[in-house]
């Protein structure tokens, strides 16, 4: 979909241990769900309180969103 913002992210835990990337199109919504949720054992993120921003990208087509996020997990 054209014509929306979305971002592909990388957020870290307090101690930079961890990584999650992931993509939304609410940024700020997104890392509060990430802050308010840490320590859940639910995902991920929750598990290893990963909340903490360390880089991001903007795009309007979801679709190169989710291609830049295949791209940087290839690179872990």
């Amino acid at each position: 979909m054209i014509g929306h913002n979305y971002y592909t992210y990388i957020t870290t835990n307090p101690q930079k241990t961890t990584l999650y990337i992931g993509i939304t199109n609410n940024l700020s919504r997104r890392l509060s769900e990430h802050f308010e949720n840490a320590g859940r054992p639910e995902t991920f993120a929750r598990r290893y309180h990963c909340y903490n921003l360390v880089y991001y990208e903007l795009t309007s087509d979801v679709n190169v969103a989710i291609a830049r996020e295949t791209e940087i997990k290839k690179m872990e």
